[in-house]
């Protein structure tokens, strides 16, 4: 009897990629099994809510047309006139928003969890910069439709580069493409959206993949005095891997009844000769670091309270990305209770100031 075209097919790609290898090398890794692993799955949620972006970027990018002519006018076409156009871009919107969740979520789980110390320092700081990058997306993409929140929201954000000191004009100018919002605004924006952001989100990506998969899924610090046989660990494949993927259909489908039950609205063409509308706000995972800054007073001394804020805003960034550099300087009898009083402080504040944003 001769074999099936399925049986076929894969031996001719056994012949040409070392599958073979690697379903042997999957099935021989393990990922620990204890209360917290639970956590290890966000880091597969993130990747598959980046996915989705990227397939629906591509479909919107067949349609959409950058130009402050063209922008909101190829936008509406999507939602009116393409088929389920208004889907894709309601799902695009809807998974920027669950993926800079996701990536949040697993950021501060990498955190309480201390799995940043070594031998994992690197993979931290990659996923430090994904993070980063994520914000990037957020930021450079809420311009693209060219509407009038988000106008006026690029031209206060963009206007927060000017305060840094030295170079803070230049940057601003630099984003902006001159000194205004506008075409070369949005046409930067655009560049930086499908492509430069993505490329270099890419390469990192595949950096911070590469580095799990050399050490391994980090283990609990408790395991550091338990036997080895009394360990509990889960095949990678096909134990984690299938409860990974049930995971990514439950989010799908959550995905799926936010963007059809509360499609995202295009609003109103943005005219930048118009004023500002009342209550202009950026997207909820900027909101806390703009809803501190207004408590700060409009001068410390001869400087700007605002510029001191946006400082302040970028040291606590540096010292929460080298957390493995000054973990390790704490005292080690109350190295972990101070740092979970640390993280504990950031996660409520930026709840309380988001929540605080959000109601005034």
């Amino acid at each position: 009897m001769s074999p099936s075209l399925p049986s076929r097919l894969a031996g001719w790609l056994r012949e040409r990629l070392p599958i073979d290898a690697v379903v042997e090398f999957a099935s021989h890794k393990r990922v620990p099994s204890y209360q917290g692993s639970v956590w290890y799955y966000l880091g597969g949620v993130s990747l598959f809510l980046f996915l989705i972006q990227l397939t629906t970027g591509i479909l919107l990018m067949m349609y959409y047309q950058p130009g402050i002519q063209t922008a909101f006018e190829s936008v509406r076409f999507i939602v009116v006139y393409v088929r389920f156009g208004w889907l894709v871009r309601s799902i695009h919107q809807w998974s920027a928003n669950l993926m800079i969740l996701a990536v949040f979520l697993h950021m501060f789980s990498v955190f309480f969890t201390r799995a940043y110390r070594r031998p994992r320092e690197l993979t931290w700081l990659t996923g430090m910069v994904l993070l980063a990058l994520c914000l990037g997306f957020g930021f450079s993409g809420y311009l693209l439709p060219w509407n009038t929140l988000a106008y006026f929201a690029t031209k206060v954000g963009t206007a927060m580069a000017a305060v840094v000191p030295g170079v803070g004009h230049g940057i601003l100018e630099l984003l902006r493409g001159g000194k205004e919002v506008g075409a070369e605004t949005l046409v930067r924006f655009f560049g930086l959206h499908v492509a430069i952001l993505p490329a270099v989100f890419t390469l990192v990506l595949g950096a911070h993949l590469l580095l799990v998969q050399i050490q391994g899924m980090h283990e609990p610090h408790s395991w550091a005095d338990v036997p080895e046989s009394k360990k509990r660990y889960m095949p990678f494949f096909p134990n984690f891997v299938l409860r990974d993927l049930l995971l990514w259909l439950i989010v799908l489908n959550v995905l799926a009844i936010l963007a059809v039950m509360f499609p995202w609205e295009l609003g109103e063409k943005a005219d930048p000769g118009a004023a500002a509308p009342a209550g202009i706000k950026p997207e909820w995972y900027f909101l806390f670091m703009y809803q501190a800054l207004k408590y700060f007073p409009a001068k410390l001394g001869p400087i700007d309270g605002e510029v001191v804020g946006i400082l302040l805003f970028g040291l606590a960034g540096l010292m929460w990305m080298l957390v493995p550099l000054w973990d390790t300087r704490l005292p080690a009898g109350s190295r972990n209770r101070t740092l979970n009083w640390v993280g504990v402080a950031v996660v409520l504040a930026m709840i309380a100031l988001t929540a605080i944003g959000l109601t005034t």
